[in-house]
Formats: C-alpha cells, sequence, structure tokens
C-alpha cells in the first residue's frame, strides 16, 4: 500500500485522466475538443502542483518517486497516440516521443541498479514543458496545420530529442566519474586526493 497524502493523490488523478482524456478526444460532439483541452490541463497542472506539494511539505514517498513520472509518461503517450489516430499528428513524432520516454525510463532502472541517481535536469523540464504546450495545441487546434501549431511540434520533437540525449550523456559521465573514483580507491588513493 503507498502512503495516502495529496501528491499521491494528485499523481493517481492524473493517471485517471489519462482515459478520461482519450475518450473525450475521440468524442465527435460538438465541443469534444474543448472538453478533451480541459481535462489534459487539469491533468497537466497535476503535474507540477503534486512536485510542489511534495517538496513543500517534505511528503516525498517512493510512490511519488515511482509513479509520478509514470502518470506523466502515459499522459502525453496516450493523448499522442489518439491524436495519431485522429490525424492530427504525425505518427512519426508520436514515435520519437513515446521511444524517448521509454528509453529514458529504462536509463533511469538503468542507472539505479548501480547506484546512479539521475535526477531530473532542466533540459527535461523544458522538454516536459515543450511537450505540454504542443499536445494542448494539438489537442485545443481546430486546424493541427497551423504554422504555429507544427512550430510547436517541431520544437517538441527537437526538445524530446536533445533532452534524452542530455540524460544519457549525463549517465555516461556519472558512469565514468564512479569508475574512475573505483579505480582510485582500489589503488589505495582518496578520491580527489
Amino acid at each position: 500500500m503507498f502512503p495516502l497524502n495529496l501528491p499521491n493523490l494528485l499523481t493517481l488523478l492524473r493517471i485517471l485522466l489519462v482515459p478520461v482524456l482519450v475518450v473525450a478526444l475521440g468524442t465527435e460532439a460538438e465541443g469534444g475538443s474543448l472538453l478533451a483541452a480541459a481535462v489534459f490541463v487539469v491533468a497537466a497542472a497535476t503535474d507540477g502542483l503534486d512536485g510542489y506539494i511534495a517538496r513543500s511539505r517534505q511528503s516525498i514517498t517512493n510512490f511519488g518517486k515511482v509513479m509520478d513520472p509514470v502518470a506523466d509518461k502515459l499522459l502525453i503517450a496516450a493523448a499522442l497516440l489518439t491524436l495519431v489516430s485522429l490525424d492530427r499528428v504525425a505518427a512519426w513524432v508520436a514515435m520519437i516521443v513515446i521511444a524517448r520516454e521509454f528509453a529514458v525510463s529504462g536509463l533511469r532502472i538503468a542507472a539505479g541498479q548501480q547506484g546512479v541517481v539521475i535526477p531530473a535536469s532542466v533540459l527535461g523540464k523544458v522538454k516536459t514543458a515543450v511537450q505540454s504546450a504542443a499536445v494542448l495545441a494539438l489537442i485545443a487546434v481546430n486546424d493541427p496545420d497551423v504554422v504555429w501549431v507544427q512550430a510547436l511540434v517541431y520544437a517538441m520533437v527537437l526538445t524530446t530529442i536533445v533532452s534524452g540525449a542530455d540524460y544519457f550523456l549525463n549517465f555516461r559521465r556519472r558512469i565514468e566519474e564512479l569508475s574512475r573514483e573505483r579505480q582510485q580507491r582500489g589503488d589505495g588513493t582518496v578520491p580527489g586526493g
């Protein structure tokens, strides 16, 4: 069982809003896109809010550490896959974004097994903001081919690729640092000495 606190409840709410978003997006009724946009905004807002509350109240839990990024990935992946099925975004765009999310998740698991923690980077936070803006625009705007929406989509792809590469480079750098520290200790020297 997980600790029942406000940040964890917000994370659960975000997960529960994913199917609501998919249904709202698929609704051809008048106002379906507006409802989907509202659901997406609420779900995306819970992302920043749950982290802020957890840090400010010092109520960070293992459940939150694991499920918060899972909830984020579910929200973006479900929205993009539904948007692909509605021909609002190209499949290759969704593929790049979703592949990056799986790759970085796998990297974090591998890093954790080696005792390496890879914290969220500034680029990762920029990527999340740009992804949210692009997905919201694709949901809310009637014509996804307008220039500013397409500019957001390409910015999403670019920040997704750059932030993914940044995670992998940071992981490699950290592994090399740990290896050097272990070698120094093995030689009888103190790291940094």
